[in-house]
């Protein structure tokens, strides 16, 4: 393989890789906020162990986020020197924003959310918990405003020729509020939002499975359930603007997610099927014009086709595109279904009585992590052949002296300490879940447990 498939391959399995964690992070932020200030509020210390329990499976995600991410900085000077020069003034002010408004927020709090219990007030200890998640969401911000420059850039203009040229931010605001940068960042804030939630119910519907701590893993499981269906819902909502916006600003890529060739003919929505890119067909189960119809309202409006682009000027993998584009509807889909169902059961007050539920829960935890993976694919290959949306060819951005056997000896490396990285991941997040929340051997501690439950549940309806 040459040099340009080789720096991508490796790009998108660093990137990949450490694209597990952030949204890990993000999502059980929002948890830790939740358990912690249902805590403040009732001063059920049930809550209290809820958050600290899973304070400590956010600091092996967080850890590893950051150990993961810094290999990336390091791949846009080595394999990508062009595109760095090219976007250094934009990518520069983009994470100087993240430091000083995020990562600041994020560090100078996570001190004390990490070492601060008995240490300080419980307020202070709140307080500190929502610095680290706006802090995570705000990071999210300036990575997601970076990325979508590349998709639809604006606000900038081009100084120098050839190799010399680069780009140049004339509106920073213009630069942050690029016509992609809303939807995307609020479709991700929602992805990672919602693995998190599928990750604390999967841990409490085990515990749940093997009779351990079951009082607690009710409450904590129905907290994050409430949270996955409703962001479910409004994923759907992003989801749809983000295509619309996709439509407009890159129909080529819009074309390929739904592998739509004709530009005089109205476009199917495809429930799932297969591209044959060298006919140029599609075989699988479809709404007639359903595309033209979320777009523009009306069964009949044609929508540009691949056939409409230049052949250099359109993604060279359209079924890759395609395949992972509606693998991330598909999986959206089923977390709404999921969740309601799941809400449904619980207000009939069946939700913990069926197990095959509670092990679709367990197992359920994969899939948002692969709904964010195959999401940023589909966006990615999607944009191909274009690093910066009509501006950098992918193949124009390579560093010239770099070789392929250099490439290739670093992937492998990579590839080995990631996997190291992974098993250690796994083996700490196994040994802090099988832990659990507190000793299941102290009795005064389970004893305190059931007398909670027993007032709760003398005051509330046995649905909840």
């Amino acid at each position: 393989m040459d040099v340009e498939i080789l720096s991508r391959i490796q790009f998108a399995f660093t990137i990949s890789f450490h694209y597990i964690y952030p949204p890990l992070s993000i999502g059980l932020g929002l948890m830790m906020v939740i358990f912690e200030g249902t805590y403040i509020r009732t001063h059920i210390k049930m809550y209290e162990q809820l958050a600290r329990f899973w304070t400590k499976i956010f600091a092996i995600t967080f850890g590893l986020g950051v150990a993961t991410g810094i290999v990336m900085e390091f791949e846009f000077g080595t394999n990508w020197a062009t595109y760095s020069r090219f976007v250094g003034d934009v990518f520069g002010s983009a994470l100087a924003a993240e430091g000083i408004f995020a990562f600041a927020l994020e560090s100078g709090f996570l001190g004390v959310l990490l070492f601060g219990w008995n240490r300080v007030k419980p307020i202070v200890h709140f307080i500190s918990t929502i610095g680290v998640f706006f802090g995570s969401m705000f990071s999210a911000v300036w990575i997601v405003v970076a990325n979508s420059w590349q998709q639809t850039p604006a606000g900038y203009h081009i100084v120098g020729e050839g190799k010399a040229a680069r780009a140049e931010i004339v509106d920073f605001w213009a630069m942050v509020f690029n016509p992609s940068s809303v939807d995307r960042i609020l479709h991700v804030w929602i992805g990672a939002l919602i693995a998190g939630a599928f990750l604390v119910m999967s841990v409490h519907a085990w515990y749940l499975l093997k009779g351990r701590y079951v009082e607690m893993s009710k409450k904590a499981f129905v907290l994050a359930l409430s949270v996955a269906a409703l962001f479910s819902v409004l994923q759907l909502v992003t989801g749809h603007s983000s295509a619309v916006g996709v439509s407009e600003n890159q129909p080529a890529k819009l074309a390929a997610f739904e592998g739509h060739y004709n530009s005089t003919d109205a476009a199917d929505l495809y429930l799932f099927g297969w591209v044959d890119q060298k006919n140029q067909k599609v075989y699988g189960p479809y709404v007639p014009g359903g595309l033209s119809f979320l777009l523009y309202n009306n069964f009949d409006t044609p929508v540009k086709g691949l056939n409409d682009f230049p052949q250099d000027e359109i993604p060279t993998q359209v079924n890759a595109v395609f395949q992972f584009y509606h693998l991330m509807v598909a999986f959206g889909l089923y977390f709404i279904g999921l969740t309601l169902f799941g809400l449904f059961l619980w207000w009939r007050g069946k939700l913990f009585l069926y197990k095959w539920v509670l092990w679709v829960f367990v197992f359920s935890v994969l899939l948002p992590q692969l709904s964010n993976q195959f999401g940023w694919f589909a966006a990615e290959m999607g944009r191909q052949p274009w690093v910066v949306y009509g501006l950098l060819r992918t193949s124009d951005a390579l560093s010239v002296v770099v070789t392929a056997n250099q490439v290739l000896f670093s992937l492998i490396m990579f590839t080995l300490i990631y996997a190291l990285l992974f098993v250690l991941f796994l083996y700490l997040m196994d040994k802090k879940i099988k832990a659990g929340p507190y000793d299941e051997s102290n009795t005064d501690t389970h004893q305190g447990q059931k007398e909670i439950m027993e007032v709760l549940d003398s005051n509330v309806s046995p649905q909840s």
